[in-house]
């Protein structure tokens, strides 16, 4: 949820959205994203719209905001209906941030209510919320798993000391584990979250940092590389040469590494930067942004997307809340796409997924590339003369380069 939103129209106050959103869309999944944009301290190297306690005055409670955000729940139903889309249950739902479990677990567990009370939701959907470790209890795991949470997602990052230091994590790495075994207690499936590239972490750390989590036996791993973005903390450190900078030849050496050990564990990559243990264990909810499905995000800053209609909600959780009291819509900004814009995300996205995209969807001069990525050892060539679009390893270290191979000008 980058703190900076786009640019776009305006978009109405009462919400409505174009004829465009509802067509099709009893073909198309419909998840959920709330985003708590509470976190106890900022990270140095965050560009997330996330707030501490002492950053937010007045207007932002965090006390109030789970009935602010099963307000939007409310607007959002009424909202569809009156655009025309049809009524879906949830497929997904995902709490992120932030951090959401930064509220009680009863405050999450009243807004999941809320929206199933709205929309419902399929049998065996999957509802994530990510934590830190140092957020949860086992009773409050325990009360999620209650209310019809399935899985957690750790924002572990590093077994290294001094590499969380310089991340500006809190928590001690000896409490992974620890809220790994309350999860599994709890009846939740765990993700672990982790980085690489973080200035002074030697291939020996990432090493270290990739066998500890596997040793906890997590059913899926994210590993992204560090980005360092402007205006941050760590932006800032590095321009001082307080830290070393980013180099692309180490983030390239860690990530082969990654796939190395995560694979040789048992999990198998179906994105470039996840792995799961099975593909029942994939994150489904990221699975329906990479593949175009619809989602509401709730939430100041939350991106939505129906049917090839994106908006993006107010930034500040004063003004968010402000908008939602008056009944308002706390709809920013929107762009409606066309089907060429649609078709170029297409494959930006799914060019990233395990299970590539179809050579057909490609344009002529996409469909060209296809015999030199083959050469250069980018693409999967079986999977190419089967008439599908897969990376290799090479190709997933390179996946910009070929997104940008087949999309030519």
């Amino acid at each position: 949820m980058p703190s900076v939103l786009p640019l776009g129209d305006p978009a109405p106050s009462d919400g409505l959205l174009p004829a465009q959103a509802a067509e099709g869309a009893d073909g198309r999944a419909f998840g959920l994203y709330v985003h708590i944009p509470f976190c106890a301290v900022r990270c140095g190297y965050c560009d997330f719209n996330t707030y501490t306690a002492t950053e937010l005055g007045g207007g932002a409670s965090q006390d109030a905001y789970a009935a602010t955000a099963a307000a939007e729940v409310e607007l959002a139903a009424g909202v569809l209906a009156g655009s025309g889309v049809p009524e879906r249950p949830l497929s997904t739902v995902f709490f992120g941030g932030g951090t959401p479990t930064l509220l009680p677990a009863a405050d999450l567990a009243l807004i999941l209510r809320t929206a199933i009370a709205r929309w419902g939701i399929v049998a065996g959907a999957e509802v994530t919320t990510e934590a830190n470790p140092d957020s949860v209890t086992p009773e409050s795991l325990a009360v999620l798993k209650e209310a019809g949470f399935t899985r957690v997602s750790f924002g572990m990052q590093s077994a290294v000391p001094h590499v969380l230091k310089v991340l500006d994590r809190t928590h001690s790495p000896a409490r992974v584990p620890q809220v790994v075994r309350w999860a599994r207690e709890a009846g939740l499936d765990v993700s672990l979250d982790l980085i690489y590239g973080t200035p002074g972490e030697s291939l020996d750390d990432w090493r270290f940092s990739l066998e500890t989590a596997l040793s906890y036996g997590p059913d899926h791993i994210s590993a992204y590389a560090l980005i360092v973005e402007d205006g941050t903390k760590l932006a800032a450190q590095i321009r001082r040469g307080e830290v070393p900078g980013i180099d692309d030849d180490d983030h390239a050496t860690k990530y082969e590494l990654a796939d190395q050990l995560i694979t040789a564990a048992g999990l198998g990559w179906y994105e470039v930067s996840n792995w799961s243990r099975t593909p029942g264990h994939a994150c489904r909810h990221n699975l329906a942004y990479w593949r175009g499905d619809d989602w509401w995000g709730i939430g100041p800053g939350a991106h939505s997307h129906v049917g090839g209609v994106r908006w993006w909600n107010v930034k500040h959780p004063a003004a968010y809340a402000g908008r939602l009291v008056q009944g308002l819509s706390p709809a920013a900004g929107r762009e409606t796409l066309d089907p060429g814009t649609q078709a170029v995300e297409h494959v930006m996205l799914e060019t990233r997924l395990a299970t590539g995209l179809t050579v057909d969807s490609l344009t002529p001069a996409g469909r060209h590339e296809v015999a030199g990525l083959i050469a250069d050892g980018l693409v999967d060539p079986v999977a190419a003369f089967r008439g599908r679009l897969v990376l290799t390893l090479k190709g997933r270290l390179l996946a910009d380069a070929v997104v940008r191979r087949l999309l030519p000008d």
